[in-house]
């Protein structure tokens, strides 16, 4: 799944012309800019959990300082440093145990929010700059069997997700679980 928001990620940078990533987005306070550091801030922690490497975590703000040069560039090149960890993973290192911001988990473990985060953050930049999107029905049923699992006071908490949002009676699926996260799914810059 973690591969899987990877490519709908980079999809929706790859949709983003030079003015969108100064757009306002569905994260408050936060640009389009902002969204994109701090994806790319937490996909590179996981790079360094997956490679072993140190676990300081100096967290930018605003988010959108950690990018540098061309936002879009900057991503294929995080993001290929993303791929290039996941591949040489084996069914053994997802059940590994690393130290992490979070504290001791699974490797499989450590990859499940941030997976949930591309497709979320990823709908964030779409909705910011004016790109529809959907996610498949895998990422889905992955994010509601995480939370499933995640006590309330866990997850609806500032950094998390907002308290659940109306969808309406003819939401999408994508809107059903955007509502979900605690975000409104009619959300507009205007």
């Amino acid at each position: 799944m973690y591969t899987n928001g990877l490519e709908f990620f980079d999809a929706v940078v790859a949709g983003v012309d030079a003015e969108g990533w100064t757009r306002p987005s569905p994260c408050e306070g936060w640009s389009a800019l902002d969204v994109l550091g701090h994806v790319g801030e937490a996909t590179m922690m996981g790079v360094r959990i997956l490679r072993g490497g140190d676990m300081s975590f100096t967290r930018h703000d605003p988010p959108s300082s950690v990018v540098d040069g061309d936002p879009a560039a900057w991503w294929v090149g995080v993001a290929a440093d993303a791929r290039d960890s996941v591949s040489r993973l084996t069914d053994a290192d997802l059940d590994r145990e690393v130290d992490s911001p979070m504290g001791r988990r699974s490797v499989g473990e450590g990859l499940s929010f941030p997976a949930v985060d591309l497709f979320v953050h990823g709908w964030d930049i779409a909705t910011a700059t004016g790109q529809e999107v959907t996610f498949p029905d895998a990422a889905i049923a992955f994010t509601r069997a995480m939370f499933d699992k995640v006590p309330d006071e866990a997850s609806r908490r500032p950094g998390v997700f907002a308290d659940v949002q109306a969808a309406g009676a003819t939401a999408t699926p994508t809107e059903q679980l955007i509502a979900w996260t605690g975000r409104d799914p009619g959300w507009s810059a205007a």
